[in-house]
């Protein structure tokens, strides 16, 4: 939010926090304006130190606390930027969560249903990791995440929420990279636990030289990693392949899958089982095996498959190589697959002609152009995975004046002690009869 601190509470000052914020941080006010506090919770009397030139201050004493505050099991919590909120109860958070998302709903023109499913994946489970690098003066690395608000990188020593296998290849990656010397100042790296071995994308400010490729190699070598990609630092050049010891693969159901370096990978296998039960309840109930099914945002086909058991799949994306490799696995399958870039060329609504349900995960923006198009389409049931609360609020407003209804909602933390929210909404309204042809892909 823009302002800054009250004149009046430029120094410490105690805070009585009313709410938690869209971002995880308490909530007061004062002369009408409200102030963000980090690590103060809901119902807490705090001393606040103001952080200079925002609106936004640090709890630096507890004075009245919440019921549901809880010792932060890391060491690293209040410097690292990648929790926000060890310090409240898993529970409590949980009902934040489902408060958060039924918020949006509401805004947005709906009714809530009767009950509200919930998933919390739990700690040691997170599969994917998005790191920065920095190195130092006298040639040590750091890798972790960024302080809270700052570029400043905290070295990831500890961690509550990685799977133990992945954090474990940190120790050895910040030995390996630090002789690398492509990596001048900063970098980043991104790993997703495959169910074929982790998966390596390294970004670096200066370019591989011959040394730094064969120390790449020979760790990958030792540690039976299946894959090493590079790209320059800042970039979204296409990732080239420094090491391949072994077929990259991941399933999704009974397909396997070839992901390519850097793919989206949901957060953990809880959460995306949790995801995938939401959707497929979401279908229509006597829904055909002639019947078809429209999935937008498709990636590289974590919920695709198991539609195509329950009907046909039209299956748009508009990454080119994660959709190759959705293509690549769907042979056999009753999935025809579309590279469309549905921000810049939507379907219309008379492309939805025919079919049974839509299903998309747009990305943390929302679904933009394409969903005006998915409100007046008709389709009887819609079914909207979220990553973002505010989009959703957008995207489901448009539902809402197209007449639909809100019959299940599925709130999924798998983004154990963040501030994001997964959730799983469907939404329903009597079919209006369009006929014509199903939409033809792109190919690409």
């Amino acid at each position: 939010m823009s302002g800054t601190i009250p004149a009046s509470m430029q120094a410490e000052f105690r805070a009585r926090i009313d709410q938690l914020g869209a971002d995880g941080d308490g909530v007061c006010r004062a002369e009408g304006a409200p102030i963000h506090v980090r690590y103060a919770l809901s119902g807490e009397t705090v001393l606040a130190e103001p952080i200079p030139g925002r609106n936004r201050a640090v709890a630096i004493e507890v004075i009245e606390p919440s019921p549901y505050r809880v010792r932060p099991p890391c060491s690293l919590f209040g410097r690292c930027g990648g929790c926000v909120l060890q310090h409240q109860s898993s529970e409590a958070t949980l009902r934040w969560k489902v408060e958060q998302v039924s918020a949006a709903l509401r805004t947005a023109g709906f009714g809530l249903p009767d009950q509200i499913d919930t998933a919390q994946s739990a700690p040691y489970t997170r599969r994917r990791m998005d790191l920065a690098i920095r190195r130092l003066h006298g040639g040590a690395l750091l890798i972790g995440l960024h302080e809270r608000g700052n570029e400043t990188v905290v070295d990831l020593d500890e961690c509550h929420v990685l799977e133990p296998a992945l954090f474990a290849l940190l120790r050895g990656l910040r030995g390996v990279l630090a002789r690398v010397q492509a990596v001048r100042r900063e970098g980043s790296l991104l790993v997703n636990a495959l169910d074929g071995g982790a998966d390596l994308l390294i970004a670096t400010d200066g370019p591989l030289n011959a040394r730094d490729r064969a120390i790449l190699a020979a760790f990958a070598t030792e540690n039976a990693i299946p894959r090493i990609a590079w790209r320059a630092e800042g970039t979204q050049d296409t990732p080239e392949i420094i090491s391949q010891t072994a077929p990259v693969s991941h399933r999704f159901g009974d397909a396997t899958v070839q992901p390519p370096p850097g793919a989206f990978l949901q957060a953990t296998a809880s959460g995306e089982a949790a995801i995938l039960a939401a959707v497929l309840a979401g279908l229509p109930p006597k829904l055909p095996r002639s019947g078809r099914i429209v999935e937008l945002y498709a990636g590289c086909g974590t919920i695709s498959f198991a539609l195509a058991e329950r009907a046909r799949v039209l299956a748009l994306e508009g990454h080119a190589a994660a959709l190759e490799a959705l293509r690549s696995a769907a042979g056999g399958r009753r999935i025809e697959t579309g590279l469309r870039d549905l921000n810049r060329q939507p379907l219309l609504a008379k492309d939805f002609a025919g079919v049974g349900a839509i299903v998309l995960d747009p990305p943390h923006a929302g679904a933009g152009a394409q969903m005006r198009e998915i409100a007046a389409s008709g389709v009887g049931h819609v079914i909207y995975v979220s990553c973002n609360p505010a989009a959703l609020q957008r995207d489901a407003s448009q539902l809402a004046d197209s007449g639909y209804v809100l019959e299940k909602v599925s709130v999924i933390d798998q983004f154990l002690w963040s501030a994001r929210i997964e959730a799983v909404c469907v939404f329903t309204r009597k079919v209006v009869v369009r006929r014509g042809p199903m939409p033809r892909p792109n190919r690409g």
